[in-house]
């Protein structure tokens, strides 16, 4: 029994030792209470506290703590019900104010978001409450970290979930934005069709442009050949009546001659011509041809473009020449001779 009662108090004077340490874990933060009073604030490590004297008053979680705010019907400006839900972040930062001003932290955490988002959600249309979330979410976390300054809270973020508007207002949503986007369509391809129209036009415009310029150059080197031509031919027109003046008959054989060459041209070139005449009498045209080359003379030309008269072939027969193969038995069409030009000159 004398070793008894040592025992006891060892045990006892154990007991109240452990029970006067207390290690706070990290991400906490105890309140300590000297017969029932807030004396101070216990960090995260060891601490030892008076036996019988002092006492842990709460445990406070000073982490980050995420809220969810429950879904609430909400009147907006215009009178329309939408149905509302967030989520509110929040982190304590004085642990005393947090447990000693407030009774129940988080409830009234929450019933402060659902009556400050039903005072911001009510300022507002409901275009504004659909399109604006971002300011909306603003307001709400100004208007909260106001209210819990006081009980030792930081609001840190404050997120609408969801807005859901009734049936009957997103039916009439619906046909709005497909009302709208049809007409944005229209418009769209209108404006395609306006500017191919313009591109269309502008291309026609060009190419009118373009050909109007040249049937302009056309009609300039046009009246330049022409006049060159009248040039020439009022040039030799001048030398033909200067020779008929002297006296010499030669510039008329020129122009005899002219016209005979080319009026057989035209008969040996003629579509519906399959053989050609050939005259039976070339002393007229070798005579006109020497009557040209006097002219020449008379007019002081010299070189290659004086060309002497041929001699007087015999008159030959008359005789076609066709112009195309023919096939055996066909008859070529008999030449008629016509009388030759016979001019002073010759005789």
């Amino acid at each position: 029994m004398a070793f008894i009662l040592p025992v006891i108090l060892v045990i006892l004077a154990i007991g109240v030792v452990l029970s006067s340490v207390k290690i706070v874990p990290q991400g906490y933060e105890f309140t300590v209470e000297r017969f029932g009073r807030y004396t101070r604030t216990l960090h995260p490590g060891i601490t030892v506290l008076t036996p019988f004297v002092e006492r842990i008053g709460r445990k406070v979680n000073m982490m980050e703590q995420v809220l969810d705010v429950p879904r609430q019907e909400v009147i907006t400006k215009d009178n329309v019900t939408v149905q509302v839900d967030a989520i509110v972040f929040v982190q304590v930062m004085d642990a005393a104010a947090s447990v000693y001003k407030v009774a129940t932290l988080q409830p009234a955490v929450i019933q402060l978001t659902m009556t400050s988002l039903r005072t911001v959600v009510g300022a507002l249309d409901l275009d504004e409450v659909l399109s604006k979330r971002e300011l909306i979410n603003t307001q709400l976390l100004t208007a909260l970290d106001a209210a819990t300054e006081p009980w030792g809270v930081k609001a840190a973020r404050v997120e609408i979930k969801d807005l859901q508007p009734p049936p009957d207002i997103t039916n009439a949503m619906t046909r709005q934005m497909k009302a709208e986007r049809e007409r944005r369509a229209v418009i769209t391809e209108a404006d395609g069709e306006k500017q191919a129209q313009i591109t269309r036009a502008e291309g026609a415009k060009q190419a009118a442009i373009l050909e109007a310029e040249g049937r302009r150059e056309a009609a300039f080197r046009d009246a330049e050949a022409r006049e060159r031509a009248a040039e020439a031919e009022a040039a030799a027109t001048a030398a033909v009546s200067e020779a008929i003046e002297r006296g010499s008959v030669q510039a008329l054989n020129y122009f005899v001659a002219q016209r005979y060459v080319e009026a057989f041209g035209k008969l040996a070139s003629s579509p519906q011509q399959r053989t050609v005449i050939v005259p039976a009498d070339f002393a007229a045209l070798a005579g006109t041809l020497g009557g040209v080359a006097e002219l020449a003379k008379s007019l002081g030309i010299s070189g290659p473009a004086a060309v002497p008269p041929p001699p007087t072939p015999p008159a030959p027969a008359p005789a076609s020449t066709p112009r195309s193969p023919r096939a055996a038995g066909s008859v070529p069409v008999s030449a008629a001779t016509p009388p030759p030009a016979r001019f002073p000159s010759e005789a």
